[in-house]
């Protein structure tokens, strides 16, 4: 009987929710150094979030909210043309095309934006830094940040700093859009994000779906956790992951790790009396073709051991790339790109856009009140949690706005309209200390 998920994905929803959780802190810091009691609508920015209305403070409520609403249809459907035509770019396999345009758009992210909240601070807190000096400490800083993302044989700290930083700038200039657009916003995302990612022509599902068909990853700004390996000892019939290296023949010429099942490539095997050696010296899980040459006997007639011995043989004895797929976990395992989460080799991943808009709700929620922040912390924390829950019983992309923001503005609301005034009264009159 296959094992639960859940048995093991509990270290990997921490390491998910822990960068979430620094990304949210830091804007919220950011929000708290770089706002001032005197800045309104002078800071408000022009961008595609608010192109059709620019909210003034003498705008009566109902003009603000037809703005906002207004705004966030036609950036929604901004959003969705955008992905439409990366989905078209994508099946006619302009996959170099797609990388090239991330690899400029995460250069300009960290250089533009992230420049500009470099000269807040610098400016803020009275840095003695001359302009060549912050353009060269800028100038490495991107470099390193386009290196990490998109190439391979960087070290997986290194990735996800960069990839929460990215997060972090983005989700800095979104708290500066104004108040009624950026809730009306969030919650339109939140819709969206729900149709994209499960109705039959969303945009995110098609391009999730031509991924699993090709069998490659989409060159997307994607947040990967490490998984969790758990190998059983003895006979036990939990979730006894193993862990098989293999070193690929490319031109980077990596180490890469795949999460194999154990009980799988026995019974595929043909033999009980398989050898794995997962109790090394340097504990450290290892695979050759030793241990499956030990697996197959070749001289009991088994043509389907001797076709897998064989192929196998071609991978890890000759072959140019030398890696041990499991081809049938990974098409169990549902993928996600940019609206959601998904388990997939290498654990858990998350959307650079949900990192965003989460953040983006709790640095609105730090303009008002810190009791706000709390609120609106706990409650998308606790919606990304029941989403890890659910996608690893469903098995399949999921989004992973919709409950968190839906949760956040309900607890943001309840709390400034309800809460706020009720612990201020009651503190007010010594009823509560």
């Amino acid at each position: 009987m296959e094992s639960s998920v859940l048995e093991c994905i509990g270290v990997e929803i921490i390491g998910v929710m822990s960068p979430v959780s620094i990304c949210m802190f830091l804007v919220v810091l950011l929000v708290y150094t770089l706002s001032s009691p005197t800045a309104d609508t002078a800071t408000t920015i022009r961008t595609a979030a608010n192109l059709v209305y620019v909210e003034n403070p003498s705008d009566t409520a109902v003009q603000k909210f037809e703005g906002a609403v207004l705004n966030a249809v036609v950036f929604v459907v901004l959003i969705a043309l955008v992905t439409f035509l990366l989905v078209l770019l994508y099946y006619y396999n302009c996959t170099s095309f797609l990388r090239h345009y991330m690899r400029f758009s995460a250069f300009f992210l960290l250089a533009s934006m992230g420049g500009s909240i470099l000269l807040s601070l610098i400016q803020h807190f009275s840095i003695p830094l001359d302009a060549l000096t912050s353009f060269l400490l800028l100038f490495n800083f991107t470099v390193l940040g386009v290196l990490s993302v998109f190439s391979v044989g960087i070290p997986i700290l290194l990735r996800q700093a960069y990839m929460v930083t990215l997060g972090i700038i983005v989700a800095a200039w979104f708290t500066k859009l104004p108040e009624w657009t950026t809730w009306t916003l969030l919650v339109a995302l939140a819709v969206y994000d729900l149709v994209a990612v499960l109705a039959p022509g969303g945009p995110l599902k098609l391009l999730v779906d031509l991924a699993s068909t090709r069998n490659e990853e989409l060159p997307a700004l994607v947040y990967e956790a490490r998984p969790t390996v758990a190998v059983s000892s003895g006979g036990a019939s939990t979730l006894g992951l193993f862990v098989a290296a293999g070193v690929s023949d490319s031109e980077s010429s990596r180490i890469e790790l795949q999460v194999v099942s154990r009980n799988n490539l026995n019974s595929r095997s043909g033999n009980d009396n398989g050898n794995f050696n997962d109790n090394d010296n340097d504990n450290e899980s290892s695979f050759d073709g030793n241990s499956l040459r030990n697996s197959v006997n070749e001289d009991d007639g088994d043509e389907e051991g001797r076709s897998l011995l064989a192929s196998n043989r071609m991978r890890i004895g000759g072959g140019r790339e030398g890696e041990v797929v499991n081809e049938e976990m990974s098409r169990e395992e549902g993928m996600a790109r940019r609206g959601g989460v998904e388990i997939a080799d290498r654990g858990i991943k998350l959307g650079l856009g949900d990192f965003v808009f989460y953040s983006v709700l709790v640095g609105r929620a730090a303009m008002y009140d810190l009791m706000t922040v709390y609120a609106c912390y706990l409650a998308i924390i606790s919606g990304l949690g029941c989403t890890l829950i659910l996608l690893s019983v469903c098995r399949q992309a999921l989004p992973a706005l919709p409950i968190s923001i839906t949760l956040g503005v309900i607890f943001y609301f309840l709390t400034r309209l309800l809460m706020e005034p009720f612990i201020v009264g009651t503190a007010t009159n010594l009823m509560m200390f």
